[in-house]
C-alpha cells in the first residue's frame, strides 16, 4: 500500500483493506456510508425499541465496484481536501475512473461519477463492468415500489418499531437513478461519463426536490463544482497543519476530515437544520450490534465538540441544539431513576430516552450531564450568544442539569458534604463507586455554570445550587498529593482510559503543578494499553501543561497504533478491534494539538494561550480559530507566534465581530485588526475584548 508522497491530503493504495471495515466512511452530517458496502444510514433514523434501538440500514445503490477485462493498474484514493473518493484502472488501451462521494451542500444527496478515457488511437469501442451488490431491501425497513420519478427509481417505507412505546417511526424515500451492468466508449468517442444520483429524505415532496436539485446541478455542470466550493469553504476555515514528522501532519488532516464529514454543512447549519448528533463510529456505522448502534454518547460533547467549536460556532451550536431537542427524553430518564431536572442519556439516539443495552451503565454513567453542561458553558464563553440560553433553551439545559445533581447529591453530616454515590466513573472498570472524582468535580463545575448563567438572565437559582457546588466532595489524597479515582480507589489498581486526569483538562479545576504531575504518573502507569484511543491524548495534554514537550509527544506516539492505513480509519483499540472510524478517538488526538501545542484554554472572559511544540515540531499552523465573531490564522514556531485576524462571511444571524486584543503575560498588550497581522515572542497570554478585566493565565 501508498500514499502520495506530494499532498498530504490525499490517501492512495494499490489496494483495498482486506477488513472492509476500514474503508473509508463518506458522510455529509445527513447520509453516511462506507465506501462500496450495501448499507448506509441517514441521521435520526433509527429502528428498534429500547436497548435494542440502532441505525436502520438502508439499502445503497452506489455498492458498485468496477470492473474491466483487461489487466490493469488500479489506484483507490482519498482525496480529504474535496471529500471525493476514486478508483481508477490504467490499462494500455483506456483509463477508467470511479468518482464516490457524499454530497457536501447539497446533503440528501450521493454521487456516483464514471469517465471512460482513451489512452491511445485505436478506434475499437471498450466496455467496463459495473458489479453491484445492492439490494433493495431492508431488515429495518419495509420498503414498498414508487412509480419511477424521471427516470429515477423510487421506493420508500417506513421504520418498523419506534424507539419508545408509542413515538414515531421515521419514513424513508430514496430515489435513484439505477445502474447499468456495463459502460461501453464507444469507437468514435475519445472518452465519455456517466452521473448516478441517490435522493434519500423523509417524504415523497423532499425527496424528489433534492433529486431535482441534483438534476439541475448536472444540468448547469455544477454538481461537483458546488461540493468541492463547500469543503473549500470548510478547509478555509478550520484547517490544522504542522511542519515536522508527515505521519503526524496527514494524522491531523485525517481526523479532522472524518470530524468536519460527520457535521452539516456550513449552509444547512446557519439555516438550522435539525442535526442527529455524532456517535463514536460516525453516520457511516452503527447497524444492529455494530459500533454502539450509532447512539451518541459524552463522545460528542467532550472527544469530538471541542474540535469544532474552536472554528465554527454554527456546528457548535448544532451540538448543543441536538441536546436541546432531547430535552422530554432527558426529563424522563430523570423521572424513572426518581430524580428532578434532567438525565441526560448515557446512549441517546433520536428522542433522549436512554436506549443503552445495559441499564448499569443507564443508571451510573451520570457525568453525562456534566459533559452536555461543559460543551455550553464552552460556546458561551466563545460566542457570548446568549440568545442560545434565552430564546434557544439553553437556559433550560444547564438548569435541568443542575437540579438533577442537587436531587442525587446526598448529604453526609460526618464529613459536612454532599456524596455522590453509586456512580460509574469514565473509567468503565468500576462501578458502584461513591465519589468518582470527576463525576463529582464535572458536577461542581455544572452547577457554577447554572449559577453564573442564572446571574445574566435575572433568575432566582434555588439556593441549594451554591451549596451543593460548595460542599461537594472532591476526593483527594492530602499525604500522597494526587485525586483517588473514588472513595477507596486502590493506587496501583489498573483503569481502563482517561479520568482523573481530565480534571486538569478539559475542566481547568485548580491545582498545584505537583499534584496535576502526580495524577500523571499515578494513572500513566496503570491505564490499560489496549483502552480506547482518546486517552494517550489526555495525558499528553498534562504533560504540556507542565512544560514537558517531549514527554508529551512520546506518549501521543501512541495514539498512531489507532490508526488503520491506508485511509487513516481508526480503532478504538490499539489492536484493530473495538469500534472502527473511531471519531472519538480522533477528537481527543485533535484535541492534544489543538489546545495542547497552543495552550489554548476557553475561559469565563478570554481565550488564553500558552504555546509549546516538541523538538520534531517545526510550526504548527491554524486556520480559522473563531472568538467572539472573529476569525484567527495562528502560525506558531519555536520563538514566536503570529495571529492574522479577518472577519468571517456575514451569514444570517450571525455574531458581530467583538474588537480583540492580545495581552502576553509579560504585559504587552496588541491591538488585532481585521487584515493585519501581529508577530510577538513564544510566551504566555490572553485573547480578550478590548479594555476588559483581569488577567487569569494559563498553566
Amino acid at each position: 500500500m501508498t500514499s502520495d508522497p506530494v499532498d498530504p491530503y490525499i490517501f492512495s493504495s494499490d489496494t483495498l483493506p482486506s477488513d472492509s471495515r476500514l474503508m473509508p466512511a463518506l458522510t455529509n452530517g445527513l447520509l453516511g456510508w462506507r465506501v462500496f458496502d450495501p448499507v448506509m444510514h441517514m441521521a435520526k433514523v433509527y429502528n428498534g425499541e429500547g436497548g435494542v434501538c440502532h441505525r436502520c440500514d438502508i439499502p445503497c445503490p452506489l455498492a458498485v465496484q468496477m470492473k474491466t477485462a483487461e489487466v490493469g493498474q488500479d489506484t483507490y484514493k482519498l482525496d480529504m481536501r474535496s471529500g471525493i473518493f476514486s478508483h481508477t484502472v490504467v490499462t494500455p488501451r483506456f483509463e477508467a475512473t470511479q468518482v464516490l462521494y457524499a454530497h457536501r451542500e447539497q446533503s440528501n444527496l450521493l454521487v456516483m461519477e464514471v469517465l471512460l478515457k482513451r489512452t491511445e488511437t485505436s478506434a475499437e469501442p471498450f466496455t467496463i463492468q459495473l458489479e453491484s451488490s445492492f439490494n433493495p431491501q431492508s431488515e429495518d425497513i419495509v420498503f414498498q415500489d414508487a412509480p419511477d420519478y424521471k427516470s429515477g427509481r423510487h421506493i420508500f417505507g417506513q421504520t418498523i418499531s419506534s424507539e419508545v412505546p408509542g413515538g414515531t417511526r421515521p419514513f424513508v424515500h430514496m430515489i435513484w437513478t439505477p445502474v447499468t451492468s456495463t459502460l461501453t466508449l464507444p469507437a468514435d468517442q475519445s472518452q465519455s461519463s456517466w452521473v448516478f444520483l441517490v435522493s434519500v429524505a423523509g417524504s415523497f415532496e423532499s425527496v424528489r426536490a433534492c433529486y431535482d436539485t441534483g438534476l439541475g446541478l448536472i444540468v448547469t455542470a455544477n454538481l461537483r463544482p458546488s461540493h468541492l466550493r463547500s469543503w473549500a469553504e470548510l478547509w478555509k476555515g478550520s484547517s490544522i497543519e504542522v511542519e515536522g514528522p508527515e505521519s503526524l501532519n496527514r494524522a491531523l488532516i485525517g481526523c479532522m476530515f472524518y470530524l468536519l464529514s460527520s457535521f452539516t454543512s456550513l449552509s444547512e447549519a446557519n439555516a438550522g437544520s435539525k442535526f442527529g448528533g455524532v456517535s463514536p463510529g460516525g453516520l457511516s456505522n452503527g447497524s444492529k450490534e455494530e459500533d454502539y448502534h450509532g447512539h451518541v454518547f459524552w463522545d460528542q460533547d467532550t472527544w469530538m465538540y471541542p474540535g469544532v467549536a474552536l472554528f465554527y460556532p454554527s456546528l457548535a451550536k448544532a451540538v448543543l441544539n441536538y441536546r436541546v431537542s432531547t430535552i422530554e427524553g432527558a426529563k424522563a430518564n430523570a423521572q424513572l431513576m426518581g430524580y428532578k431536572g434532567l438525565k441526560f442519556a448515557w446512549e441517546s439516539a433520536a428522542t433522549g430516552h436512554d436506549v443503552c443495552p445495559e441499564d448499569i451503565y443507564a443508571q451510573q454513567e451520570l457525568h453525562i450531564n456534566g459533559d452536555v453542561a461543559l460543551a455550553f458553558q464552552q460556546y458561551f464563553y466563545l460566542t457570548q450568544d446568549l440568545g442560545m440560553f434565552r430564546e434557544g433553551r439553553g437556559s433550560e439545559v444547564v438548569w435541568g442539569i443542575a437540579d438533577y445533581w442537587v436531587s442525587r447529591a446526598t448529604w453526609v453530616p460526618s464529613e459536612s458534604l454532599y456524596h455522590i454515590r453509586g456512580v460509574m466513573p469514565p473509567d468503565e472498570y468500576y462501578s458502584d463507586v461513591d465519589n468518582s472524582v470527576f463525576t463529582n468535580a464535572i458536577a461542581q463545575r455544572s452547577l457554577r455554570f447554572a449559577i453564573e448563567l442564572s446571574s445574566l438572565l435575572g433568575h432566582m437559582p434555588p439556593p441549594a445550587w451554591q451549596d451543593v457546588a460548595d460542599k461537594i466532595k472532591i476526593p483527594f489524597d492530602p499525604e500522597l498529593k494526587y485525586h483517588p479515582e473514588f472513595d477507596g480507589y486502590k493506587q496501583g489498581s489498573q483503569v481502563k482510559q482517561a479520568d482523573v486526569v481530565l480534571l486538569g483538562y478539559p475542566l481547568t479545576m485548580p491545582m498545584t503543578p505537583e499534584v496535576r504531575r502526580n495524577d500523571l504518573e499515578v494513572y500513566e502507569a496503570v491505564t490499560d494499553p489496549l483502552g480506547p484511543a482518546m486517552t494517550w491524548g489526555m495525558f499528553a495534554m498534562g504533560w504540556l501543561e507542565l512544560g514537558e514537550a517531549e514527554r508529551a509527544q512520546t506518549i501521543l506516539q501512541k495514539c498512531f497504533q489507532n490508526i488503520q492505513k491506508p485511509f487513516q480509519v481508526w480503532s478504538e483499540s490499539a489492536d484493530g478491534s473495538g469500534c472502527v472510524n473511531f471519531i472519538t478517538g480522533m477528537g481527543g488526538f485533535l484535541q492534544t494539538v489543538m489546545f495542547g501545542y497552543t495552550g489554548f484554554r476557553v475561559q469565563k472572559e478570554q481565550l488564553a494561550f500558552a504555546p509549546l511544540l516538541p523538538q520534531e515540531v517545526g510550526s504548527l499552523s491554524m486556520k480559522g480559530v473563531s472568538y467572539l465573531g472573529n476569525k484567527m490564522d495562528w502560525l506558531i514556531n519555536s520563538t514566536e507566534v503570529t495571529v492574522s485576524m479577518w472577519n468571517p462571511a456575514k451569514e444570517s444571524g450571525s455574531q458581530e465581530p467583538t474588537p480583540l486584543e492580545i495581552v502576553l503575560k509579560s504585559g504587552t498588550t496588541m491591538a488585532l485588526i481585521p487584515g493585519q497581522s501581529v508577530t510577538f515572542p513564544r510566551e504566555p497570554g490572553q485573547i480578550r475584548k478590548v479594555n476588559s478585566g483581569s488577567y487569569c493565565w494559563a498553566l
